[in-house]
């Protein structure tokens, strides 16, 4: 029976010291599609983006609901989810993709993978921070995607404060699974 215990208690242990997979469900995406000196900086935040990376394969995935993304003006978030990013019919955005070379260490890393946005997929390619914080791994960095790339058409009347390309900000606190 001692023999049936200790191999139990073994094989927990050597799973969790094997496990590799971090995750998150309260990462931050930002949105900034703000024209360089506008009124009305277009700008929204995300924190409930949710976020699995595997240490061992480099596999990292991250997910956000889009009507998750809030405004400072009600109209700007509202004008967001009906007439661009149509989000009760794309409700979610999301990335999956490799970090490339990842050694557990602190630096700067490449990671490329598919973004889909809007219903439409295209590849992205970037370098993000990874900084391991007490048993936690903080992802940090940015890109910039054309948001004709994602079938999201800027309106005449709306250039003077919607930009055509956005800087998507990503920040995610991993812990261990």
């Amino acid at each position: 029976m001692k023999k049936i215990i200790l191999a139990i208690v073994c094989f927990v242990f050597s799973n969790i010291a094997v496990s590799q997979k971090m995750i998150t469900r309260s990462g931050e995406l930002k949105f900034d599609a703000t024209v360089p000196g506008a009124l009305d900086p277009v700008v929204a935040t995300n924190n409930t983006v949710s976020s699995i990376f595997d240490k061992t394969t480099g596999d990292l995935v991250v997910q956000a609901m889009v009507k998750s993304f809030k405004f400072k003006s009600p109209l700007m978030e509202e004008h967001f989810n009906e007439n661009y990013m149509e989000s009760d019919k794309l409700p979610k955005t999301s990335f999956k993709g490799k970090v490339i070379g990842y050694s557990a260490k602190d630096g700067a890393y490449e990671v490329e993978g598919d973004l889909t946005l809007h219903g439409v997929t295209n590849k992205v390619k970037t370098k993000m921070n990874f900084d391991t914080n007490g048993g936690k791994l903080n992802i940090t960095g940015s890109f910039i995607v054309k948001l004709k790339d994602y079938k999201l058409e800027v309106p005449a009347m709306a250039k003077k404060t919607l930009a055509e390309t956005a800087k998507i900000s990503v920040k995610l606190d991993l812990e261990n699974k």
